[in-house]
C-alpha cells in the first residue's frame, strides 16, 4: 500500500509540471489564473484547452471567491490614541477621541465646515488619503458641510477612493448603485462593490450582503454572512443569526460560536470613550435628518 501512494504521489507532481494542453513538461509553465488547478506553455495552449477546461476552472473559481467572501476579516489596527483594537464599525468612532481631536494630525478638530474642507483637501491631495476621499465624497452626494450636492464629484471620488482599496468606498459606491444614487440602478454592481468591501472587513457591507440573500430567499449564504459579521460585534446581524437559530437556518455549535465571539469582540473594544462617541455620532444623524426636513 505505501509503494502505490508514493508512485501516485510522484506521478501527481510530474502532471503538475505538464501543460495541461499539448502535454509538454516545462518548469516555467503558467497556471491558470482563474483557478490555478492546471498550467499551460502559453496563451495558445490556454485558448485550445478552453472548452475542455472552462467547467472545471468555474467550478474551482467559484469555490476560491466563496472561501475569501465567508473568511472572517483580520482584526483591526490599535487605536494610536487608546493603544487598544479598533471597533468593525466606523459608527463607533474611528477613534476614541475623534469628536475631540483630528487622528490624522492630532490636532483640535475643525469647528468650521471650511475648516473641515480645507484639511479634507489637503490630506486628500497630499497626502492621497482614501479616507478623506470618501468623506468629501458622502459630503458632496449629501450637499453637506456648505457643500453643494454634486453627485458627479462624490462617485469621482469614492471611486478614487475604491482604486487605493478602502472599503469605506467600495461600501458607499455599493450603496449608490442599490438605490440608484446620482448613477443607474444596478443591483449587479451593488453586489459587486458590497462583496470587495465585505473582504476588506467592511461589516455594514457585509450585512447588506445578507439581507439581499434573505430577499432572494437564499437563506444559508445570508446566515453565513450574518454569522462573520456579528463576530465582529454588528448587533443587528446578531439578532439575525438568532432568528435563523430559531428557525433551523443555523446549527446549534455555530450559535454558540458565534454569540462567544461576538462577546469576545465586544469585550476587546468597548470603552467608555468609543460609548460616547456612538450617543454623539446619532445625535449628529438626528441632526442631519432634521435639517433634511426643515429645507424641503
Amino acid at each position: 500500500g505505501t509503494k502505490t501512494s508514493s508512485h501516485l504521489l510522484n506521478t501527481s507532481r510530474l502532471m503538475c509540471n505538464h501543460c495541461a494542453s499539448c502535454g509538454k513538461a516545462d518548469a516555467n509553465l503558467k497556471a491558470c489564473k482563474a483557478c490555478k488547478l492546471v498550467k499551460y506553455c502559453g496563451v495558445e495552449c490556454q485558448v485550445a484547452h478552453r472548452a475542455a477546461h472552462k467547467k472545471a476552472c468555474k467550478e474551482k473559481e467559484r469555490e476560491l471567491f466563496a472561501l475569501r467572501l465567508f473568511a472572517q476579516p483580520k482584526k483591526r489596527e490599535d487605536c494610536p490614541i487608546c493603544i487598544l483594537t479598533l471597533p468593525c464599525s466606523n459608527e463607533e468612532s474611528i477613534y476614541c477621541l475623534t469628536r475631540e481631536y483630528c487622528p490624522f494630525c492630532n490636532t483640535a478638530t475643525p469647528v468650521s465646515d471650511e475648516e473641515k474642507f480645507k484639511r479634507l483637501s489637503e490630506r486628500m491631495e497630499k497626502y492621497n488619503d482614501p479616507e478623506a476621499m470618501v468623506i468629501l465624497g458622502l459630503f458632496y452626494n449629501q450637499g453637506q458641510n456648505s457643500l453643494p450636492v454634486d453627485q458627479s464629484k462624490a462617485f469621482e471620488l469614492l471611486q478614487r477612493a475604491s482604486e487605493l482599496e478602502c472599503d469605506g468606498a467600495d461600501y458607499n459606491l455599493g450603496c449608490l448603485y442599490f438605490h440608484g444614487l446620482g448613477v443607474q440602478k444596478n443591483m449587479k454592481k451593488a453586489i459587486h462593490h458590497y462583496q470587495i468591501a465585505a473582504m476588506m472587513g467592511n461589516i455594514h457591507a457585509r450585512h447588506n450582503l445578507a439581507c439581499i440573500e434573505v430577499q432572494n430567499r437564499n437563506y444559508q449564504p445570508a446566515m453565513e454572512h450574518f454569522m462573520v459579521a456579528a463576530r465582529c460585534r454588528w448587533k443587528d446581524s446578531l439578532d439575525m443569526v438568532k432568528q435563523g437559530y430559531n428557525k433551523g437556518y443555523v446549527t446549534k455549535e455555530d450559535f454558540e460560536k458565534t454569540l462567544r465571539d461576538y462577546q469576545a469582540s465586544y469585550d476587546e473594544t468597548k470603552t467608555e470613550e468609543r460609548d460616547r462617541a456612538v450617543v454623539i455620532h446619532a445625535r449628529e444623524q438626528e441632526s442631519i435628518a432634521y435639517s433634511r426636513r426643515e429645507q424641503e
